[in-house]
């Protein structure tokens, strides 16, 4: 059973994304029917979906028409990391509203588009502080710099548990490694953060190969170990650097020196519990 962490659908008939006019190969739709014929191929049972950093009026409308995919027969659909922006006044009725929906696991606000010293305002840093004892968790999408940054949020609230999306984000086709290992290193010793084995192929160069991801899956999987390890596709954006079944084939290669238990954990186990992922029939 493998659980995917990290699926984003495009709807652009239903939803705004500003974003993707800057990134031709992604300005399109990628709906659930496309995802999900090749994931069944590859085994994936359940995926989480990941917001897909819509305007901010259609925060709420993201996460009521993902519940609505998810209700489809046969979606692999079973729950959703939300949008959320702590930075704003109405963070708390919104985090209210979100609590009383049990579709939605987790939120993100993608911190890599954004001033880095957004998340060091004081009302960013009291409503985050909100999510003590909601059972919801907070993706962490930073660069290798903003980890520190990042960090300072993970210690604020202690009993959340935090994920580092994308492996910290390194720049792979740029010979990053230096500059990312430390930090990756430092947030590591958190023992609220598990890290997502996600995103890495895109930040590779166009002719990536396995033995350029080796380096930085060691270096996660000896900073976090494998029960502090979740997978992720990143679909569609894994098609900037082979596609889902590449990615997925990847993945297997990198864990196949790692025992059946650690590599289950990685795949499904570890995202199950953290989640309360139940896999649909």
């Amino acid at each position: 059973m493998i659980i995917d962490t990290h699926l984003h659908l495009v709807y652009r008939d239903r939803l705004t994304y500003p974003w993707l006019a800057d990134v031709p190969p992604l300005n399109a739709d990628f709906p659930q029917a496309l995802y999900a014929q090749e994931a069944r191929r590859l085994g994936i049972s359940a995926s989480l979906h990941m917001e897909v950093d819509v305007t901010e009026v259609d925060i709420a409308r993201e996460t009521m028409v993902i519940k609505e995919l998810a209700s489809a027969s046969g979606s692999l659909l079973v729950g959703a990391i939300a949008s959320c922006r702590p930075e704003l006044p109405g963070f708390p009725a919104y985090l209210e509203g979100v609590r009383a929906n049990p579709f939605v696991r987790g939120f993100r606000r993608v911190l890599h588009v954004v001033p880095d010293d957004l998340s060091e305002g004081a009302l960013f840093r009291e409503n985050l502080a909100r999510l003590a004892g909601s059972g919801l968790t907070f993706d962490l999408c930073v660069k290798p710099h903003q980890i520190q940054r990042a960090i300072a949020l993970v210690d604020l609230v202690p009993d959340v548990s935090f994920v580092l999306d994308h492996c910290g984000v390194p720049d792979i086709a740029g010979g990053g490694y230096d500059l990312w290992k430390g930090p990756v290193a430092e947030i590591a010793r958190r023992s609220n953060v598990t890290v997502k084995l996600s995103g890495i192929p895109a930040y590779g160069a166009e002719n990536w190969t396995l033995e350029d991801l080796k380096p930085y899956f060691a270096h996660v999987a000896n900073c976090f170990g494998f029960e502090r390890m979740v997978w992720g596709s990143d679909w569609p954006v894994c098609t900037l650097g082979g596609g889902l079944s590449t990615w997925l084939g990847a993945t297997h290669a990198l864990l196949s020196g790692v025992s059946l238990p650690e590599k289950a954990g990685v795949l499904s186990d570890n995202a199950r519990r953290l989640w309360n992922i139940t896999p649909r029939a």
